[in-house]
């Protein structure tokens, strides 16, 4: 859901129809998990893919009206074959008005705030939407769903979806270390991004949030200290650079030359010190920072 709230916040603003689907459960679908979305217009208009498009054809033809309705998509075995799958598979996506939610929803989307959507379920159709957090006197039963993390429960009458944003970390450089953090930090159910190109890192750098982190690498001064300022413009909660001593004041000096001077977010070199050696050994030691700094932040 956090990856579509831009466009559908952009949507509203602009007068355009727009409904929100998120996976509520999916059954021999790999790659599609409970909270993926994808923001819908009349006539066809998508963006986002669930399970990397798998189900885009079904979506396409949903009919966007009313406040909202569950729906039960099914592949056959020859939908299946055609999209890589071993066998029939099927999921259970709820679609609902983006006007139906409060306008407030979708600007803590785009914050990253763990939210849970609450409706009344009648014959499939979902009325009566509400937004809640924790901080809202919500109840024992929405507080413990947006402990659980992303889910979403249903009964005969009512569904309740949490959405609970998972630590983001960008990396930016390639190679062993490069790669190395990439593994390691996904073992920790993190979302990673990894660019060697110094303007897909930077973009990806603007959309960090307090609850993220930013690894920057690499041996070119100018590249990777142009990252390094994008990642300094982000509110990333974690901002590390590798390199020697001689590296980070050249970068610093390069970012010094363009106005850049304050570096306190910067932890350089990265990592905390256990002697580290091989790649998988950084890893260890600037996540171990990453997640001191991010959880002293919390």
């Amino acid at each position: 859901m956090f990856t579509v709230a831009l466009s559908v916040a952009s949507c509203l603003r602009a007068g355009t129809e727009v409904h929100v689907a998120w996976v509520l459960s999916a059954q021999d679908l790999p790659g599609l998990e409970a909270g993926d979305a994808v923001a819908l217009t009349p006539g066809g208009g998508r963006m986002g893919a669930l399970g990397g498009g798998v189900l885009d054809s079904h979506l396409a033809g949903l009919s966007l009206s009313g406040t909202g309705r569950i729906v039960e998509v099914n592949l056959s075995e020859v939908d299946a074959l055609i999209a890589g799958l071993s066998g029939p598979a099927s999921a259970r996506i709820a679609v609902v008005a983006a006007s139906a939610l409060p306008e407030k929803t979708w600007g803590m989307l785009m914050k990253r705030e763990a939210l849970a959507i609450s409706a009344r379920i009648d014959d499939g159709r979902l009325s009566d939407l509400e937004v809640h957090t924790i901080g809202d006197s919500a109840s024992e039963e929405i507080t413990e769903a947006l402990r659980r993390g992303t889910s979403s429960v249903e009964t005969a009458d009512r569904l309740l979806s949490a959405f609970v944003p998972v630590t983001r970390l960008v990396i930016s450089g390639g190679g062993p270390n490069a790669r190395a953090l990439e593994e390691a930090a996904g073992l920790l159910g993190w979302q990673v991004d990894r660019a060697t190109d110094p303007d897909t890192a930077s973009g990806l750098m603007a959309t960090l949030s307090p609850l993220d982190a930013a690894v920057i690498m690499g041996h070119d001064v100018e590249s990777s200290s142009r990252v390094l300022g994008a990642a300094l413009e982000s509110a990333a909660g974690y901002i590390g650079a590798l390199g020697s001593l001689r590296m980070q004041q050249n970068r610093a000096d390069w970012l010094a030359y363009r106005g850049i001077t304050d570096l306190e977010r910067v932890y350089g070199p990265a990592g905390i010190d256990i002697r580290a050696d091989t790649p998988a050994e950084i890893a260890v030691s600037v996540l171990a920072e990453a997640i001191a700094t991010l959880h002293h932040q919390g």
